[in-house]
């Protein structure tokens, strides 16, 4: 179970210019999304969690948690990244991940996760549609393009207002880190 953060943004707060009508997400723009949105993640998650979160990151990226119907033409769709989870790895290597011919994940959830090695992992929860329409972009009122900041898994236990720890580390096999 998450929570999700709500904040209101605006492309400007990004220095962002979009045209609507014909918009491809540069690997820049999509840089600038990740890193704020990194840490709103991080500050909402530090009201929830007791664990000392480090300012330097990672990530934890699942492709198409969606597991879209590959016949959805207005979308990019890669049957193959089905389930994939690509461990502990870069920003730039998130956006050179996510940013496909200037097309990304309709919605991406970011929360996090654990912390390992002085870094604060996010997961990062990726539709597998791709779209380099912004109306498609399942966050678009919230106005963080692809975005949707979300609480670190609550224990089952939860209580409001009690902060928790982190749970440790998965026991997945990191081929990045």
């Amino acid at each position: 179970m998450f929570k999700l953060h709500q904040e209101k943004l605006t492309a400007a707060t990004f220095g962002l210019a979009i045209n609507a009508a014909l918009y491809i997400m540069t690997k820049s723009e999509f840089q600038t999304l990740l890193s704020h949105s990194s840490n709103v993640a991080l500050d909402f998650a530090r009201t929830y969690v007791t664990d000392n979160l480090p300012n330097d990151f990672r990530y934890s990226v699942r492709l198409n948690a969606s597991t879209d119907d590959i016949n959805l033409k207005q979308f990019d769709i890669y049957p193959r990244d089905n389930d994939k989870i690509i461990d502990f790895i870069t920003a730039d290597k998130v956006i050179n991940l996510l940013n496909r011919n200037g097309k990304v994940p309709v919605w991406i959830d970011i929360s996090v996760e654990y912390v390992y090695k002085g870094y604060t992992v996010f997961q990062l929860l990726c539709a597998g549609r791709y779209s380099a329409d912004q109306n498609e972009f399942y966050y678009l009122k919230g106005e963080t393009g692809p975005f949707g900041i979300k609480s670190p898994t609550l224990p089952i236990d939860y209580i409001e207002g009690v902060k928790f720890n982190l749970k440790p580390k998965p026991k997945r096999i990191f081929l990045n880190g």
